[in-house]
């Protein structure tokens, strides 16, 4: 695969550039939600699972808000750390053994894309406020909102009964970070 460097001759470049990023990122973690619902054993994972794909899809919708906000088509620019993150994901999905186990990975796995948006989106965020962009940075904190709550209700799954019915020695979801 062939890489084309990117030019950026001022800041909204990159902020368009890293929009992209994003946007991918978002339509790849739709696209692998539903394997984490099929996955989890947890009615409280599958049910948070569910809802951030639902949360997700809005995510996609109000990225295409902000593309046209800015006056650009929406385009994906191909984010290869989700790729990687969601390998890694994939790789809980098929894991064998004790099913509450695998739920402390897959939260693991969920809550590593969560900071990666997170980061992602604070950066936007931040880029569109030094731009003057006031109404789109309000959009892009809502978001990073809800990837800050997404991963709090993913600690929260993880600390008061994931980790507790986990054979000993297991410990996933305890990031808070948001």
């Amino acid at each position: 695969m062939a890489f084309m460097a990117n030019e950026f001759k001022n800041l909204n470049d990159l902020f368009v550039q890293q929009l992209e990023d994003l946007y991918d990122a978002e339509q790849r973690i739709t696209e692998a939600l539903p394997k984490m619902v099929e996955a989890a054993s947890s009615q409280s994972l599958k049910t948070a699972f569910n809802d951030h794909l639902q949360e997700t899809e809005r995510h996609v919708t109000r990225l295409e808000d902000v593309f046209k906000r800015i006056g650009c088509e929406p385009k994906r620019e191909t984010c290869m750390a989700i790729k990687g993150l969601l390998a890694e994901g994939e790789e809980m999905i098929r894991a064998k053994g004790d099913n509450t186990v695998r739920d402390a990975g897959l939260i693991a796995a969920a809550q590593r894309v969560e900071h990666y948006e997170m980061a992602g989106y604070g950066t936007v965020r931040t880029f569109a406020k030094q731009l003057g962009m006031t109404d789109v940075a309000r959009i892009l904190q809502q978001t990073l909102d809800e990837e800050g709550a997404a991963d709090k209700k993913l600690s929260g799954i993880a600390e008061s009964s994931i980790n507790i019915q986990s054979p000993t020695g297991v410990a996933a979801g305890a990031s808070n970070y948001a």
